[in-house]
């Protein structure tokens, strides 16, 4: 992320938050959450149950890596999006993390460097917006509080 790629991030990020309406017309992304799964890029179907994040981790050593290979890769041009993330049906508060593909959280300068959105706080039938400019890479989302796989997002001239 460019140095004005994150100054304006973080004016459109202040607008949002004080006026709840972003400045830009940014595209749309909707996303589903239901236990254990985003239901966009697993063809819109729900599988599992679960009470507590744990029952997702143990789906997800089972079912994750199987069903991240027949997910669908979400591709977007770059530019500006507003993520709308649902909790439809996890009887638990969720969130959204946006990121670079090589993204390493313990790496500080990744923090300073490198695209990351997220957000916490969703609980059952809540939906939150999330902003972030997208330049051309890879990049992944998921949802560590109920513990998804990691989707993929490529992100294109």
């Amino acid at each position: 992320m460019t140095v004005f790629s994150f100054a304006r991030f973080l004016i459109v990020a202040v607008v949002i938050l004080m006026t709840g309406t972003p400045t830009f017309a940014a595209e749309v992304v909707t996303l589903t959450q239901t236990p254990c799964q985003f239901l966009e890029p697993e063809g819109g179907d729900q599988h599992f149950t679960s009470t507590k994040k744990a029952d997702c981790v143990a789906e997800n050593l089972v079912s994750g890596t199987a069903r991240l290979a027949e997910a669908t890769t979400l591709t977007l041009v770059a530019g500006d999006y507003i993520f709308r993330v649902t909790n439809q049906t996890v009887p638990y508060a969720l969130g959204f993390w946006l990121r670079e593909a090589d993204y390493d959280w313990k790496n500080p300068l990744h923090k300073l460097t490198k695209t990351s959105i997220s957000g916490g706080g969703l609980s059952t039938g809540a939906t939150k917006d999330y902003a972030v400019t997208l330049e051309p890479g890879e990049y992944v989302y998921s949802c560590p509080l109920n513990t998804t796989p990691d989707y993929k997002l490529v992100v294109t001239d």
